[in-house]
């Protein structure tokens, strides 16, 4: 029974480091394309979209006039903070926040997939902001 609690912690161990990795690498690719949103920079702001979601726009003169229209937010974006990751039924989920051009603050979600290119946003939804009063 000690056996295979240290074979399963060991195993819990090992994959630490490749989700802080992975954290990582997420934070990274959504930080960048928040920066290309700010740059009003479509093209390579639509190189981060999964393969899913480049089919579905097309290219990025539709996909960026998705986000201005869709999420303004993330458009004109600011403050960004990334908050945690969690794996919702096998997906990466990045929670963060940020401020749009008027300085309110929004909660999104990031549905992250990883690719043969690497981590690519699959999707983002507006969440309800967490209650700090509470």
């Amino acid at each position: 029974m000690l056996r295979v609690f240290i074979v399963v912690a060991s195993l819990l161990i090992a994959a630490l480091p490749a989700r802080a990795q992975d954290a990582e690498a997420i934070r990274g690719v959504i930080a960048e394309q928040l920066e290309a949103f700010n740059d009003r920079d479509a093209v390579t702001a639509f190189t981060f979209a999964s393969p899913a979601i480049k089919g579905l726009f097309g290219n990025a003169t539709n996909f960026g006039m998705m986000v201005q229209n869709g999420y303004p937010m993330v458009w004109d974006n600011r403050d960004v903070q990334f908050k945690e990751l969690e794996d919702v039924g096998g997906q990466l989920v990045q929670r963060l926040t940020l401020r749009d051009a008027d300085g309110v603050r929004y909660a999104l979600d990031y549905y992250m997939i990883e690719t043969a290119e690497g981590w690519q946003i699959n999707g983002v939804s507006v969440v309800p902001m967490p209650d700090v009063g509470a």
